[in-house]
């Protein structure tokens, strides 16, 4: 577990409570600012529906709350992909509580929980607009990539040596 004054992250089965209200807080912002329109409780369970993250656990990927003075704040997962790469996924921190330093520690949890799973490079793909997502990856070393997967919700690949 990573911990600040503030801040707690710690690995939590992705369909606790509070790991499913962050999902649903993430896919709801993603698909809002996607759509340029606020998306539907339909759009939000029908986009959590089979969206794979039965494999963000061990020892095929691990899934992290993170709490902010005990307060669900965010969350992410890793999913090992091969041997040696491991992606990102998921990553998100609720508007009140960003600017607080918790995506920083977000991403060192998640690299952590990769090299946990046996992986040395780190990757993961975003949208363009997305741009606050982009300047925090690169902030922190990730360098884009040729694509690794591709779906229609993919604009840019980025990936780091752990």
């Amino acid at each position: 577990m990573t911990v600040t004054t503030d801040w707690a992250f710690a690995p939590e089965a992705y369909d606790t409570p509070d790991a499913s209200a962050l999902r649903r807080d993430y896919y709801d912002e993603v698909a809002s600012r996607y759509w340029k329109r606020p998306a539907t409780t339909a759009e939000i369970d029908e986009g959590l529906t089979n969206d794979g993250v039965g494999q963000l656990v061990p020892p095929t990927g691990q899934f992290l709350v993170g709490r902010y003075g005990g307060e669900p704040a965010a969350c992410g997962g890793v999913l090992l992909l091969d041997a040696g790469r491991a992606e990102l996924t998921r990553v998100y921190v609720r508007p009140p509580y960003r600017s607080s330093g918790g995506a920083a520690l977000l991403l060192r949890g998640l690299e952590d929980a990769a090299r946990a799973l046996g992986a040395h490079r780190a990757v993961l793909n975003t949208r363009l607009d997305l741009v606050e997502a982009r300047a925090l990856y690169t902030r922190h070393g990730y360098a884009e990539i040729p694509a690794y997967c591709e779906g229609p919700y993919m604009d840019i690949w980025y990936g780091r040596e752990l």
